[in-house]
């Protein structure tokens, strides 16, 4: 796989005035008026799990809104203040830089992050390859098994913050751990017979799906969708395509189209979609993180000709 990181940028958020302002705002107080614990979660991903997990126990926040690049996501002052005041912050650090400024400054509650618990946890789901953080690759929800290792600590923070709904709360992670289990189970079935094991993707986002399904991984882009690859990876890109018999470039949601468009246009190809799941938008709001994958397996099974 061809690599064009992006490097983990750190930009200074608007803390101080944040706490300023905090006392001010309407509707962001803390006057013991919610229903249940306060929980903040940075993007869709952690959303999901802490959602399936939590129920209607739950008073939460996600940061990132339906159709936000995530990636790109700055704080509001309101946002600031409502990650403040959760009982728990659930985030992914090196992903959303104005978040881990926000968390490391900001958060006085309890917080899960997705990377300190895949390198420390058992994972929830064993199997052959361990789950596993991939350097410079944040997109760990596309491997469903590092996802269930996630939500299982999740369900621990939430059982710990609130014991009187202990079991509701394992009763949810339990139905959640089978859905992804499920999942796993489909998608290491749908791609283990293929004429095909290489991807070419847009951008660099799909490399843990790569490792738990044993696909070869092609990026146009590096890790943002809007990087411009150099003359040399494209020519490297097409010389693979062509060895391979590749017969679809995928773009993905969220992002523009153009770079997959044109290289499939170029060389004759297919073009198709593979959602890296950061984030639902305006055609996928009926969707969920399960859906979309199921949805992912199918486009792949049809462009990498699988049984």
């Amino acid at each position: 796989m061809w690599n064009l990181r992006r490097p983990a940028l750190r930009r200074p958020a608007l803390l101080a005035a944040a706490a300023l302002t905090v006392a001010g705002l309407p509707g962001c107080s803390d006057d013991g008026s919610g229903d249940g614990l306060s929980v903040v979660t940075s993007f869709y991903p952690l959303q999901f799990v802490t959602e399936r997990i939590g129920g209607e126990h739950l008073d939460l926040t996600n940061l990132t809104q339906p159709g936000q690049e995530a990636h790109d996501l700055e704080l509001t002052v309101r946002q600031t203040a409502e990650l403040t005041e959760a009982d728990l912050v659930v985030y992914l650090r090196d992903f959303q830089p104005a978040v881990d400024d926000a968390v490391e400054t900001n958060a006085p509650g309890e917080v899960v992050e997705a990377l300190d618990v895949l390198e420390t946890e058992e994972p929830a789901i064993g199997g052959a390859r361990p789950v596993t953080v991939l350097e410079g690759d944040p997109h760990f929800w596309l491997d469903p098994r590092a996802l269930a290792t996630v939500a299982a600590q999740v369900e621990a923070q939430l059982i710990e913050l609130d014991p009187d709904h202990a079991e509701d709360y394992q009763q949810n992670a339990a139905e959640l751990l089978s859905d992804l289990v499920a999942l796993d189970g489909q998608m290491s079935t749908g791609l283990e017979d293929c004429d095909r094991r290489t991807v070419v993707v847009s951008h660099d986002a799909f490399g843990y799906l790569g490792y738990r399904y044993a696909l070869d991984l092609a990026a146009i882009a590096g890790l943002s969708p809007d990087a411009e690859p150099s003359l040399q990876h494209i020519a490297a890109l097409r010389g693979l395509i062509e060895d391979e018999g590749v017969t679809t470039v995928f773009s993905e949601t969220l992002a523009s189209p153009e770079m997959a468009e044109t290289l499939a246009g170029d060389l004759g190809l297919e073009t198709a979609v593979l959602d890296p799941v950061e984030g639902l938008s305006d055609e996928t709001t009926d969707e969920d993180y399960l859906s979309l994958m199921r949805k992912n397996l199918a486009a792949l099974q049809q462009a990498n000709g699988c049984r």
